[in-house]
């Protein structure tokens, strides 16, 4: 039974248990048609009582259920709406880790690369370094090299000259000096050749 039809039957069975039925068989046929007048009293004051239960108990009590109600389906709503942008917020903060660490592992391989191309160069350019100095090297020793077969050969041909001067005795003048000096270069690159 609904909440509404209970309260309305709550001044009936009131009313009934105020009549004092008595069950006697001279007075039944009398109890049994009962007095308008009295009938017609205990019929408005019942609808007074039921007036006054409405206006005073069943209508506040509506407004503070209805109150309650909203005040519930409100909640639920909120709660729905919390959740709902609880999800969106995991969402974006999942989606926001996902390129962070996409950037990051971005970042990573970029660097990575980066000191790859950096070593490369560095080989390189060590490569170079190493190469020109090589070739420094031997250009310094070809160099030295000559300046000493230049020296060596100067000397000779100083040593040569004394040695004609004293074998021939007398002063040696410059075309038998370059032929003497000729002579004895031809000689020793052939001794070395040998």
């Amino acid at each position: 039974m609904k909440k509404g039809k209970l309260i309305l039957l709550l001044p009936l069975t009131f009313a009934l248990s105020a009549c004092n039925i008595e069950f006697k068989s001279s007075d039944f046929t009398s109890k049994l048609i009962p007095n308008w007048v009295s009938f017609l009293t205990q019929l408005g004051a019942l609808l007074v009582l039921i007036l006054v239960v409405i206006v005073f108990a069943y209508k506040p009590v509506k407004k503070i259920l209805k109150k309650r109600q909203d005040y519930v389906e409100n909640n639920i709503k909120e709660a729905e709406q919390s959740k709902a942008k609880w999800q969106e917020n995991e969402l974006k903060s999942e989606t926001t880790v996902l390129e962070s660490q996409r950037t990051a592992a971005d970042i990573v391989s970029e660097a990575k690369l980066d000191a790859e191309k950096e070593k490369n160069l560095i080989l390189e350019q060590t490569a170079q370094e190493v190469e020109r100095m090589k070739l420094e090297a031997e250009n310094d020793i070809a160099r030295s090299r000559k300046e000493a077969e230049e020296e060596i050969r100067k000397e000779m041909v100083s040593i040569a000259l004394s040695a004609a001067e004293e074998l021939l005795g007398r002063e040696v003048d410059s075309s038998d000096n370059s032929r003497l000096v000729e002579d004895f270069i031809d000689q020793v690159k052939k001794d070395e050749e040998a």
